[in-house]
């Protein structure tokens, strides 16, 4: 499902988009399933395993402010099925192999008015390792621009190892910095698909806008390969998708 022109760009820029991949009757039954997230998030009072919220300017969680869920094909096992839609894993297998596993899954609403995901990083900076044989992806079930906190990546970023991270006290997660210079925002319409490196630089802007902006991540890595922190068969949050 991957042309050799776009097996050469991912290695060489460290990702990949499909525009409209998911779409009609799949996008609109995925958007109701995440719909019903947000609605539970907007009941809680308090952080609860899985669910966090938004962060006032005293780092103290707002109530009814979905900031995130966390393991979410935990939380919501339908979520799973946008995992395994096969023009999807095509795309992966070509890239690593006939034997697939997802983990790490999560939910970014982006709320109007401030709602946030992450920002500059790395995924394997969390992860203790730089495989080039784990790929993350990136759904937005809302088109997705600079209003709203769309994706950016820093491309060839994930050929130039590691960088140093810092905790930031004011949100959630560690970040780093990059030359703003060499960072491109994607704008993407509703039911694209980003597929990029673990070891890409990225982040998404806060939303400024009155719209959501729905999009749900996770890390795809071949079935045979088995990260000290994400064993497979242990790691309530790793997944079976394709093959064996």
């Amino acid at each position: 499902m991957l042309s050799k022109e776009e097996i050469v760009r991912f290695h060489e820029q460290g990702y990949l988009v499909f525009e409209r991949l998911i779409r009609g009757e799949k996008l609109a039954y995925y958007k109701g399933v995440f719909d019903e997230l947000v609605e539970r998030g907007c009941q809680l009072d308090e952080e609860i395993p899985h669910w966090t919220l938004e962060l006032d300017a005293d780092r103290k969680p707002i109530p009814g402010l979905l900031h995130k869920v966390q393991g979410v094909c935990v939380v919501e096992p339908r979520v799973l099925e946008l995992a395994r839609e096969p023009e999807l894993l095509d795309r992966v297998e070509a890239l690593l192999g006939p034997n697939l596993d997802v983990f790490g899954t999560k939910f970014f609403p982006k709320l109007p008015h401030g709602g946030s995901s992450t920002h500059w990083h790395q995924d394997n900076f969390y992860f203790h390792t730089e495989s080039d044989q784990i790929i993350s992806c990136g759904i937005y079930l809302e088109d997705s621009d600079l209003e709203n906190g769309c994706l950016c990546v820093v491309p060839g970023s994930h050929r130039e190892g590691i960088a140093d991270h810092e905790r930031d006290p004011t949100t959630h997660g560690s970040w780093t910095q990059v030359d703003e210079a060499r960072a491109v925002d994607l704008v993407m319409p509703a039911g694209t698909v980003a597929l990029f490196s673990a070891n890409l630089l990225h982040g998404a802007r806060d939303n400024h806008s009155e719209r959501t902006r729905y999009s749900t991540a996770w890390h795809y890595l071949p079935g045979e390969s088995n990260p000290e922190k994400f064993p497979r068969g242990k790691y309530k949050d790793r997944h079976l998708v394709r093959g064996v």
